[in-house]
Protein backbone atom coordinates (compact mmCIF):
# COMPACT_ATOMS: atom_id res chain seq x y z
CA UNK A 1 0.00 0.00 0.00
CA UNK A 2 1.59 3.13 -0.99
CA UNK A 3 1.88 6.06 1.33
CA UNK A 4 -0.93 8.35 0.29
CA UNK A 5 -3.37 5.41 0.59
CA UNK A 6 -2.50 4.92 4.03
CA UNK A 7 -2.87 8.48 4.93
CA UNK A 8 -6.33 8.41 3.44
CA UNK A 9 -7.15 4.87 5.14
CA UNK A 10 -5.89 6.79 8.41
CA UNK A 11 -7.57 9.96 8.06
CA UNK A 12 -11.27 8.38 7.17
CA UNK A 13 -10.64 6.17 10.22
CA UNK A 14 -10.17 8.71 13.01
CA UNK A 15 -13.46 10.70 10.86
CA UNK A 16 -15.19 7.61 12.07
CA UNK A 17 -14.22 6.78 15.53
CA UNK A 18 -14.37 10.59 16.35
CA UNK A 19 -17.92 10.68 16.67
CA UNK A 20 -17.73 7.48 18.82
CA UNK A 21 -15.64 8.56 21.18
CA UNK A 22 -17.34 11.92 21.68
CA UNK A 23 -20.90 9.91 21.78
CA UNK A 24 -18.82 8.09 24.73
CA UNK A 25 -17.41 11.54 26.58
CA UNK A 26 -21.16 12.53 26.29
CA UNK A 27 -22.26 9.59 28.42
CA UNK A 28 -19.59 9.29 30.64
CA UNK A 29 -20.08 11.00 34.40
CA UNK A 30 -21.36 10.37 37.78
CA UNK A 31 -24.54 9.85 36.32
CA UNK A 32 -24.17 7.52 33.28
CA UNK A 33 -26.30 7.77 30.28
CA UNK A 34 -26.99 4.99 27.45
CA UNK A 35 -25.35 5.02 24.19
CA UNK A 36 -29.22 4.78 23.01
CA UNK A 37 -30.20 7.39 25.35
CA UNK A 38 -27.59 10.15 24.06
CA UNK A 39 -28.34 9.65 20.46
CA UNK A 40 -31.80 9.93 21.27
CA UNK A 41 -31.55 13.43 23.43
CA UNK A 42 -29.29 14.61 20.54
CA UNK A 43 -31.68 13.60 17.77
CA UNK A 44 -34.64 15.04 19.81
CA UNK A 45 -32.56 18.51 20.17
CA UNK A 46 -31.93 18.32 16.26
CA UNK A 47 -35.90 17.86 15.43
CA UNK A 48 -35.06 14.35 14.01
CA UNK A 49 -37.17 12.82 16.34
CA UNK A 50 -40.44 13.68 19.13
CA UNK A 51 -40.20 11.50 21.25
CA UNK A 52 -39.02 13.41 24.45
CA UNK A 53 -36.40 11.94 26.35
CA UNK A 54 -36.45 11.83 30.09
CA UNK A 55 -35.57 15.80 31.03
CA UNK A 56 -32.88 14.65 33.56
CA UNK A 57 -30.37 13.28 31.32
CA UNK A 58 -31.48 15.62 28.63
CA UNK A 59 -30.20 18.79 31.08
CA UNK A 60 -27.08 16.60 31.92
CA UNK A 61 -26.35 16.01 28.35
CA UNK A 62 -26.92 19.73 26.92
CA UNK A 63 -26.28 21.97 29.65
CA UNK A 64 -22.86 19.79 30.86
CA UNK A 65 -21.36 16.78 28.71
CA UNK A 66 -21.92 17.86 25.47
CA UNK A 67 -20.81 21.77 25.94
CA UNK A 68 -17.49 20.00 28.06
CA UNK A 69 -16.93 17.16 25.15
CA UNK A 70 -17.20 19.90 22.37
CA UNK A 71 -14.56 22.21 24.19
CA UNK A 72 -12.02 19.22 24.47
CA UNK A 73 -12.76 18.29 20.61
CA UNK A 74 -11.30 22.30 19.95
CA UNK A 75 -9.19 21.92 22.89
CA UNK A 76 -7.05 18.56 21.80
CA UNK A 77 -6.82 19.14 17.65
CA UNK A 78 -5.66 22.84 18.14
CA UNK A 79 -2.59 21.61 20.56
CA UNK A 80 -2.42 18.83 18.33
CA UNK A 81 -2.20 20.72 15.03
CA UNK A 82 0.15 23.62 16.59
CA UNK A 83 2.30 21.23 17.69
CA UNK A 84 2.55 19.15 14.51
CA UNK A 85 3.27 22.81 12.84
CA UNK A 86 6.09 23.66 15.65
CA UNK A 87 7.76 20.08 14.80
CA UNK A 88 7.93 21.07 11.11
CA UNK A 89 9.25 24.87 11.56
CA UNK A 90 11.57 23.62 14.10
CA UNK A 91 12.53 20.47 11.99
CA UNK A 92 12.32 18.34 15.44
CA UNK A 93 10.35 16.12 16.19
CA UNK A 94 10.72 16.90 20.02
CA UNK A 95 9.45 20.02 19.55
CA UNK A 96 6.07 21.09 21.12
CA UNK A 97 4.13 24.66 21.71
CA UNK A 98 5.79 25.42 24.34
CA UNK A 99 8.96 25.86 22.86
CA UNK A 100 8.21 29.20 21.87
CA UNK A 101 6.98 30.32 25.34
CA UNK A 102 3.18 30.40 25.47
CA UNK A 103 2.28 27.87 27.35
CA UNK A 104 4.45 29.55 30.24
CA UNK A 105 3.80 32.72 29.45
CA UNK A 106 -0.12 31.53 28.95
CA UNK A 107 0.40 30.31 33.01
CA UNK A 108 2.35 33.80 34.02
CA UNK A 109 -0.82 35.63 32.43
CA UNK A 110 -3.12 33.60 34.86
CA UNK A 111 -1.23 34.05 37.55
CA UNK A 112 -1.58 37.69 37.46
CA UNK A 113 -5.18 37.84 36.37
CA UNK A 114 -5.91 35.10 39.76
CA UNK A 115 -3.00 37.33 42.36
CA UNK A 116 -3.70 40.79 41.21
CA UNK A 117 -7.67 40.74 39.65
CA UNK A 118 -9.26 41.76 43.06
CA UNK A 119 -6.22 44.21 44.13
CA UNK A 120 -4.58 46.43 41.04
CA UNK A 121 -6.75 45.11 38.14
CA UNK A 122 -10.09 45.74 39.79
CA UNK A 123 -11.18 47.57 37.00
CA UNK A 124 -10.25 45.17 33.88
CA UNK A 125 -11.93 42.08 36.40
CA UNK A 126 -15.09 44.14 36.33
CA UNK A 127 -14.53 44.37 32.30
CA UNK A 128 -14.18 40.72 31.95
CA UNK A 129 -15.92 39.14 34.85
CA UNK A 130 -15.43 35.39 34.95
CA UNK A 131 -13.28 35.50 32.22
CA UNK A 132 -10.82 37.63 33.68
CA UNK A 133 -8.17 34.47 34.32
CA UNK A 134 -8.74 33.52 30.80
CA UNK A 135 -8.20 37.02 29.22
CA UNK A 136 -4.88 37.11 31.58
CA UNK A 137 -4.02 33.64 30.29
CA UNK A 138 -3.71 34.72 26.37
CA UNK A 139 -2.69 38.25 26.61
CA UNK A 140 0.33 36.51 28.63
CA UNK A 141 0.92 33.44 26.49
CA UNK A 142 0.78 35.70 22.98
CA UNK A 143 3.09 38.64 24.63
CA UNK A 144 5.60 35.53 25.86
CA UNK A 145 5.38 34.27 22.15
CA UNK A 146 5.80 37.86 20.29
CA UNK A 147 8.69 38.68 23.02
CA UNK A 148 10.48 35.18 21.63
CA UNK A 149 10.08 36.21 17.98
CA UNK A 150 11.75 39.66 18.33
CA UNK A 151 14.56 37.79 19.85
CA UNK A 152 15.27 35.10 17.50
CA UNK A 153 14.77 38.08 14.04
CA UNK A 154 16.94 40.15 12.70
CA UNK A 155 17.26 41.94 9.17
CA UNK A 156 18.52 38.40 7.91
CA UNK A 157 15.68 37.09 8.89
CA UNK A 158 14.66 34.91 12.10
CA UNK A 159 16.63 31.55 13.55
CA UNK A 160 15.07 28.99 14.85
CA UNK A 161 17.54 28.25 16.94
CA UNK A 162 17.73 31.43 18.38
CA UNK A 163 14.26 31.59 19.13
CA UNK A 164 14.73 28.02 20.47
CA UNK A 165 17.21 29.36 23.32
CA UNK A 166 15.04 32.69 23.57
CA UNK A 167 11.66 30.25 24.24
CA UNK A 168 13.88 28.57 26.99
CA UNK A 169 14.71 31.99 28.50
CA UNK A 170 11.71 33.26 28.86
CA UNK A 171 10.11 30.06 29.88
CA UNK A 172 12.45 30.23 32.84
CA UNK A 173 11.84 33.85 33.62
CA UNK A 174 7.89 33.02 33.69
CA UNK A 175 8.61 30.27 35.78
CA UNK A 176 10.22 33.08 38.26
CA UNK A 177 6.98 35.14 38.08
CA UNK A 178 4.63 31.74 38.35
CA UNK A 179 6.54 31.25 41.67
CA UNK A 180 6.80 35.00 42.83
CA UNK A 181 2.91 34.96 42.43
CA UNK A 182 2.29 31.87 44.29
CA UNK A 183 4.86 33.06 46.70
CA UNK A 184 2.34 36.24 47.34
CA UNK A 185 -1.29 34.33 47.11
CA UNK A 186 -3.02 33.61 49.74
CA UNK A 187 -4.86 30.12 49.93
CA UNK A 188 -8.07 30.56 48.06
CA UNK A 189 -5.67 32.41 45.08
CA UNK A 190 -3.02 29.72 45.78
CA UNK A 191 -5.42 26.77 45.34
CA UNK A 192 -7.25 28.63 42.18
CA UNK A 193 -3.40 29.02 40.57
CA UNK A 194 -2.76 25.14 41.22
CA UNK A 195 -5.97 23.56 39.79
CA UNK A 196 -5.82 26.49 36.42
CA UNK A 197 -1.97 24.55 36.26
CA UNK A 198 -3.48 21.07 36.27
CA UNK A 199 -5.87 22.07 33.30
CA UNK A 200 -9.89 21.17 33.49
CA UNK A 201 -12.63 21.40 31.02
CA UNK A 202 -15.05 21.54 33.65
CA UNK A 203 -15.27 25.25 32.14
CA UNK A 204 -16.90 24.02 29.37
CA UNK A 205 -20.02 26.47 28.34
CA UNK A 206 -21.93 27.13 25.67
CA UNK A 207 -20.63 30.74 25.52
CA UNK A 208 -17.24 29.77 25.83
CA UNK A 209 -17.55 27.19 22.86
CA UNK A 210 -18.99 29.34 20.78
CA UNK A 211 -15.59 31.74 21.52
CA UNK A 212 -13.17 29.04 21.39
CA UNK A 213 -14.45 27.57 18.03
CA UNK A 214 -14.75 31.22 16.43
CA UNK A 215 -11.05 31.45 16.69
CA UNK A 216 -10.01 27.88 16.73
CA UNK A 217 -11.68 26.77 13.79
CA UNK A 218 -10.63 28.94 11.68
CA UNK A 219 -6.74 28.83 13.13
CA UNK A 220 -6.57 25.76 12.52
CA UNK A 221 -8.05 25.80 8.84
CA UNK A 222 -5.37 27.94 8.19
CA UNK A 223 -2.69 26.15 9.81
CA UNK A 224 -3.41 22.93 7.42
CA UNK A 225 -3.70 25.57 4.62
CA UNK A 226 0.24 26.11 5.29
CA UNK A 227 0.99 21.96 4.53
CA UNK A 228 3.14 22.64 1.59
CA UNK A 229 5.11 24.91 3.15
CA UNK A 230 5.78 22.91 5.80
CA UNK A 231 6.58 20.17 3.72
CA UNK A 232 8.97 22.56 1.86
CA UNK A 233 10.59 23.07 4.72
CA UNK A 234 11.36 20.46 5.92
CA UNK A 235 14.00 19.90 3.19
CA UNK A 236 15.41 23.11 4.39
CA UNK A 237 15.21 26.74 4.57
CA UNK A 238 17.06 27.34 0.86
CA UNK A 239 15.69 24.14 -0.54
CA UNK A 240 12.11 25.90 0.49
CA UNK A 241 13.10 28.97 -0.94
CA UNK A 242 13.96 27.32 -4.42
CA UNK A 243 10.85 26.29 -4.22
CA UNK A 244 8.66 29.34 -4.29
CA UNK A 245 8.44 29.59 -0.50
CA UNK A 246 8.89 32.91 1.49
CA UNK A 247 10.30 31.32 4.25
CA UNK A 248 10.46 34.46 6.73
CA UNK A 249 6.63 34.63 5.98
CA UNK A 250 5.93 31.58 6.35
CA UNK A 251 7.23 31.50 9.61
CA UNK A 252 5.86 34.42 10.91
CA UNK A 253 2.37 32.61 9.91
CA UNK A 254 3.17 29.79 11.55
CA UNK A 255 4.06 31.44 14.85
CA UNK A 256 1.74 34.00 15.03
CA UNK A 257 -1.04 30.52 14.31
CA UNK A 258 0.53 28.62 16.82
CA UNK A 259 0.82 31.61 19.28
CA UNK A 260 -3.19 32.22 19.01
CA UNK A 261 -4.13 28.89 18.86
CA UNK A 262 -2.74 27.56 21.70
CA UNK A 263 -3.11 30.98 24.06
CA UNK A 264 -6.35 30.23 22.97
CA UNK A 265 -6.70 26.69 24.13
CA UNK A 266 -4.72 27.54 27.26
CA UNK A 267 -6.82 30.16 28.30
CA UNK A 268 -10.27 28.10 27.94
CA UNK A 269 -8.92 24.71 29.80
CA UNK A 270 -6.07 25.37 31.16
CA UNK A 271 -2.31 23.68 30.83
CA UNK A 272 -2.28 20.52 28.93
CA UNK A 273 0.83 18.95 28.71
CA UNK A 274 2.02 16.48 25.85
CA UNK A 275 -0.79 16.17 23.56
CA UNK A 276 0.66 18.74 21.30
CA UNK A 277 4.00 16.62 21.35
CA UNK A 278 2.46 13.03 21.83
CA UNK A 279 -0.02 13.42 18.61
CA UNK A 280 1.65 14.32 15.90
CA UNK A 281 4.42 11.40 16.89
CA UNK A 282 1.88 8.98 16.71
CA UNK A 283 0.65 10.31 13.45
CA UNK A 284 4.17 10.69 12.00
CA UNK A 285 4.74 7.16 12.75
CA UNK A 286 1.55 5.95 11.22
CA UNK A 287 1.34 7.95 7.90
CA UNK A 288 5.32 9.74 7.51
CA UNK A 289 5.90 13.49 7.67
CA UNK A 290 3.38 14.56 4.62
CA UNK A 291 2.12 17.94 6.61
CA UNK A 292 -1.29 17.49 3.91
CA UNK A 293 -2.22 15.01 6.13
CA UNK A 294 -0.64 15.01 9.19
CA UNK A 295 -1.86 18.09 9.96
CA UNK A 296 -5.65 17.47 10.13
CA UNK A 297 -4.76 13.81 11.01
CA UNK A 298 -3.41 15.19 14.04
CA UNK A 299 -6.39 17.62 14.55
CA UNK A 300 -8.97 14.17 14.85
CA UNK A 301 -6.66 12.18 16.29
CA UNK A 302 -6.18 14.91 18.92
CA UNK A 303 -9.21 15.51 19.75
CA UNK A 304 -9.85 11.80 21.17
CA UNK A 305 -7.20 11.58 22.99
CA UNK A 306 -7.86 14.52 25.00
CA UNK A 307 -11.88 13.14 25.04
CA UNK A 308 -10.24 10.08 26.43
CA UNK A 309 -8.03 11.97 28.66
CA UNK A 310 -11.01 13.49 30.15
CA UNK A 311 -13.33 10.25 30.13
CA UNK A 312 -10.66 8.69 32.68
CA UNK A 313 -10.38 11.77 34.40
CA UNK A 314 -14.28 11.31 35.35
CA UNK A 315 -14.45 7.85 36.20
CA UNK A 316 -11.23 7.20 37.97
CA UNK A 317 -11.89 9.05 41.25
CA UNK A 318 -15.96 9.39 40.74
CA UNK A 319 -17.94 11.41 41.94
CA UNK A 320 -14.89 13.59 42.16
CA UNK A 321 -12.05 14.06 39.40
CA UNK A 322 -8.99 14.18 38.38
CA UNK A 323 -7.46 17.31 36.25
CA UNK A 324 -7.00 16.43 32.93
CA UNK A 325 -3.46 17.53 32.85
CA UNK A 326 -2.64 14.95 35.44
CA UNK A 327 -3.88 12.41 33.23
CA UNK A 328 -2.55 13.47 29.78
CA UNK A 329 0.99 13.30 31.46
CA UNK A 330 0.66 10.07 32.80
CA UNK A 331 -0.63 8.61 29.49
CA UNK A 332 2.10 11.36 27.46
CA UNK A 333 5.35 10.40 30.00
CA UNK A 334 6.11 7.21 29.26
CA UNK A 335 5.54 7.72 25.47
CA UNK A 336 8.00 10.74 25.63
CA UNK A 337 10.28 8.30 27.33
CA UNK A 338 9.99 5.53 25.30
CA UNK A 339 10.75 7.57 22.14
CA UNK A 340 14.12 9.14 23.84
CA UNK A 341 15.10 5.62 24.66
CA UNK A 342 14.00 4.29 20.83
CA UNK A 343 16.49 7.24 19.67
CA UNK A 344 19.09 6.20 21.94
CA UNK A 345 18.89 2.88 21.10
CA UNK A 346 19.49 3.76 17.20
CA UNK A 347 22.11 5.95 18.32
CA UNK A 348 24.24 3.80 20.03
Amino acid sequence: MDREKKARLFFTGLLILLPLVMLLSIGTGPIPVSLADTVDILMYRLGIISAEPDRQQQLIVEAIRLPRTLLGVLVGSSLAACGAAMQGLFRNALADPSIIGVSSGAALGAGLGIVLGGTWLVSVTELFQAYTVSVAAFVGGFTSTLLVYRIGTTNQGTSVATMLLAGIAVSALSGAGIGLMNYVADDTMLRNMTFWQMGSLASGNWQTIIMAASCLIPLQLLLISKARGLNALLLGESEARHLGQDVQKLKLQLILITALGVGVAVAVAGMIGFVGLVVPHLVRLSIGPDHRWLLPSSCLLGAMILLVADIIARIVITPAELPIGIVTALLGAPFFISLLWQQRNRIG
